[in-house]
């Protein structure tokens, strides 16, 4: 019974780590994204495009 209460306090915390370490890839996955987009100039050629049409279509 002593051998399974050492496994039990070992893996207590587990649950919160798994939770962290995908918390921290999620992260990253958005920060490389982000810097992608920054450097291609995609958000600024969409907002071109977006004003662009509501222009046209006003007037």
């Amino acid at each position: 019974m002593a051998g399974f209460h050492a496994l039990a306090m070992t893996q207590r915390g587990q649950g919160t780590v798994e939770y962290a370490l995908v918390l921290l890839g999620a992260a990253a996955v958005a920060l490389a994204l982000v810097a992608w987009v920054a450097r291609s100039g995609a958000v600024g050629q969409l907002f071109d495009s977006v004003v662009g049409r509501v222009l046209r279509s006003a007037g």
